[in-house]
């Protein structure tokens, strides 16, 4: 992807959270990755949203140094290029402070799948990553967040892209996917989540997850090899398909 249609995508994205509710004030950012040059645009710190443009954006490389740009780069710019280093699959990352995610953070708990919602998304519970030691917090606050998140992921056994999204304790959510957009997309959706497991909870607090076989038949039937969720990629296909079967069965 060429550099400016990387700061479109990245400021398109940007711009989703306050009309999504995902931000109060400042709180959030997306970034995006050219993964060929390995330069990432994310939002500089502290700009408002309505003051917020594509030029505006910050361009750094994957050792933090700025290549373009004016401004101060996001402040948890080192926990994009941490997950960005060590997950290629991933093309965007958000990070906000939603209430509902949050609330779950605070918490320390992971967020348990409880339905089907959760998990068209998210193939099992999203993980709680644990609070920073003070000595992490000392050394680099914002890498070695980056680095609990990829800690929690490799103890647990999980898969970035089937899972893409984490909460860190005291702090909040972060998501990820194949491009900016899919990661605002999926911070929407853990957002959701995040707020009818809450309802869950309060209703009855001793609300099992739901069962493995929900979990995968819904997951797979959008992410599996087989899945068959939505349109296929072809908007022709379907009329193609009924041409043949016309001209197979009356000739015509």
């Amino acid at each position: 992807m060429m550099l400016k249609e990387l700061r479109e995508a990245v400021y398109e994205a940007n711009m989703e959270l306050p009309k999504r509710n995902l931000v109060t004030y400042t709180w959030g950012n997306v970034s995006g990755i050219d993964h060929e040059s390995g330069l990432v645009v994310i939002k500089p710190s502290g700009v408002e949203y309505e003051d917020l443009t594509p030029e505006k954006l910050v361009v750094v490389d994957l050792s933090n140094n700025i290549v373009e740009g004016n401004l101060r780069p996001s402040s948890d710019t080192k926990t994009h290029l941490e997950l960005y280093k060590a997950y290629p699959a991933l093309g965007g990352i958000v990070h906000t402070h939603s209430p509902h995610a949050v609330g779950w953070a605070q918490a320390g708990r992971d967020i348990p799948c409880y339905g089907t919602t959760h998990a068209d998304y998210f193939y099992g519970a999203i993980p709680c990553a644990r609070s920073l030691t003070p000595e992490e917090i000392e050394e680099d606050y914002e890498k070695n967040t980056g680095t609990v998140i990829l800690e929690t992921f490799r103890e647990r056994g999980l898969d970035p892209v089937a899972v893409p999204g984490v909460i860190c304790r005291n702090h909040g959510p972060f998501t990820w996917g194949k491009d900016a957009a899919q990661a605002v997309y999926h911070a929407v959706v853990l957002e959701e989540v995040a707020k009818m497991a809450m309802y869950t909870i309060t209703i009855d607090p001793q609300t099992p997850p739901a069962p493995d076989h929900v979990v995968n038949k819904h997951y797979m039937r959008k992410h599996g090899a087989n899945a068959y969720y939505g349109q296929c990629c072809c908007p022709f296909a379907p009329s193609i398909i009924l041409s043949f079967v016309k001209l197979f069965i009356v000739g015509a």
